[in-house]
């Protein structure tokens, strides 16, 4: 089977749709279809990661490239907040406008990784990314705590077009179950700290919802499925996609953010 750019970013495209529908709409999707939405979720940013570094290697304006993307971020930001930030803490707070910034920045800030890589001296620049770039991300972007700044940034500087298309998801995924263990590390010092049971550390919304953790399981497993879709990539344009997803990125934000007012 041989896939063009088109049709792999419609699959990415159906992946995030399906992937937030799960999110915004869990109190209704039945576990019947969110197993496998999630699962295809899990292909939508491993392959747009790889048509980013595509996009940085051949756009002809990278400043116009960039600020399309901002702009599109811009415009999502509150349906993102109104969608995927309340159902993930069951409330809203001004703070999330700017600790949850979506996708879009997210992939700013990954052609700015690529640009400072290209431009900065090699140790100062993985002095720069460890130290300052990856600690923030982590804060305030999505994708950071799954490694999607550093599978971009593989993608760019993996030797062989063979390996870059199977070993960037795989990195990501060491990396979420690394974050995974470190996280977990935390939170049962931060409950002996406090003198309290760590079954009693229960997070708001979907982070605290134990079946929703066990749905978010199958991502990991889309992720891995990646490789295999990127291998089928014939390097050919195919139909212009032109201004298709940065349509339907806010669009079908806004549709799910009102949709959860009458959920």
């Amino acid at each position: 089977m041989k896939l063009d750019a088109y049709k792999l970013k419609w699959i990415a495209m159906v992946g995030m749709v399906l992937n937030h529908t799960v999110i915004a709409w869990w109190d209704i999707i039945p576990l019947g279809l969110a197993y496998p939405f999630y699962l295809v979720g899990g292909f939508t940013f491993p392959i747009m990661g790889f048509f980013v570094v595509e996009g940085y290697k051949h756009t002809s304006n990278l400043k116009r490239y960039v600020g399309r993307v901002l702009l599109v971020g811009l415009i999502a930001l509150p349906f993102h907040v109104m969608t995927l930030g309340m159902a993930a803490v069951d409330e809203f707070s001004p703070v999330m406008l700017f600790t949850g910034l979506n996708i879009m920045f997210t992939i700013a800030l990954c052609i700015g990784v690529l640009v400072l890589y290209d431009k900065m001296n090699r140790v100062a620049f993985w002095f720069l990314f460890l130290i300052v770039i990856m600690p923030l991300s982590l804060i305030l972007v999505e994708w950071a705590a799954m490694g999607g700044i550093l599978m971009v940034l593989m993608y760019y500087i993996i030797k062989g077009e063979k390996a870059r298309r199977i070993w960037p998801p795989l990195i990501a995924i060491g990396f979420i179950l690394v974050f995974s263990i470190i996280a977990g590390i935390g939170k049962v010092v931060s409950a002996k700290i406090q003198g309290i049971n760590i079954e009693d550390m229960v997070l708001p919304g979907l982070a605290g919802d134990p079946q929703f953790a066990l749905v978010s399981s199958v991502f990991l497993v889309g992720i891995l499925l990646v490789p295999l879709l990127l291998l089928c990539y014939n390097g050919e344009r195919g139909k212009s996609m032109k201004w298709l997803f940065y349509i339907v990125y806010p669009l079908h934000l806004a549709i799910l953010a009102f949709g959860r007012l009458f959920i």
